[in-house]
């Protein structure tokens, strides 16, 4: 019997989720701070209990206009609802990024969260 690649492969639609989007501009003068950041955060925050989805990544490069990108880093994160995105914010590894790497190495930083 085949299975079809295509229901492997089919999106999942989460029913109670909050989603976390986190949107980093980086200090320009710090070249390396993108590579920082998403080592930081994959080092600090994707293990940290109550994450259903864990991505931290560099801006991709795109032609189409409607795709921003001055920014440098993102995170995208999926909690089961808020109070799990609430125990995520008073986690030590959340708070050691923040100080490590978000205060020396970002100038903006702009979130995004829905359910």
């Amino acid at each position: 019997m085949e299975i079809s690649l295509a229901a492997v492969r089919a999106p999942v639609t989460m029913r109670a989720m909050l989603s976390h989007i986190v949107i980093f501009w980086t200090i320009p003068i710090k070249r390396a701070a993108p590579d920082e950041l998403v080592a930081g955060a994959n080092r600090l925050l994707k293990n940290i209990p109550g994450l259903l989805h864990f991505h931290a990544g560099k801006m991709s490069p795109s032609q189409r206009s409607v795709v921003e990108k001055s920014y440098q880093v993102a995170l995208n994160l999926a909690f089961r609802d808020k109070a799990a995105e609430q125990m995520y914010q008073n986690h030590p590894g959340h708070t050691e990024f923040v100080e490590k790497y978000v205060k020396p190495l970002v100038e903006r930083v702009v979130v995004y969260d829905f359910e």
